[in-house]
């Protein structure tokens, strides 16, 4: 993936690459639970950072991008659950996992700057 500087962009980018990873993934109760919790934290991270830029002041924007990154950090704990469930999607998820790292990386440096 090219790197995308609009990080709004970028965000919903994720979200949409982690969709279309889960589709990929065999029913069944296990990554039933992964999919459900992976796409959820990955939507999340871009929704609230819009929320964060929507913000009514510098602390509730500051608290927004700490969601946000929660989110992203959440969003690494499934995949790594997935990728132990579903071996076989190895050079899928580690991309996955580290386009979710550099997203908490790049909140975390907003956030240290904004504090």
């Amino acid at each position: 993936m090219a790197k995308e500087y609009n990080l709004e962009k970028r965000t919903t980018e994720f979200a949409k690459m982690v969709i279309r990873a889960c589709k990929q993934l065999p029913n069944n109760p296990i990554n039933d639970r992964l999919i459900d919790q992976v796409v959820g934290a990955a939507g999340s991270i871009g929704a609230n950072y819009r929320e964060a830029n929507d913000a009514l002041g510098k602390k509730n924007f500051i608290q927004r991008l700490k969601i946000s990154r929660r989110e992203a950090k959440e969003c690494i704990h499934w995949l790594e659950l997935i990728l132990e469930a579903n071996t076989e999607m190895e050079t899928t998820i580690r991309t996955l996992l580290q386009e979710s790292e550099e997203l908490k990386s790049i909140l975390s440096a907003i956030i240290n700057k904004s504090e």
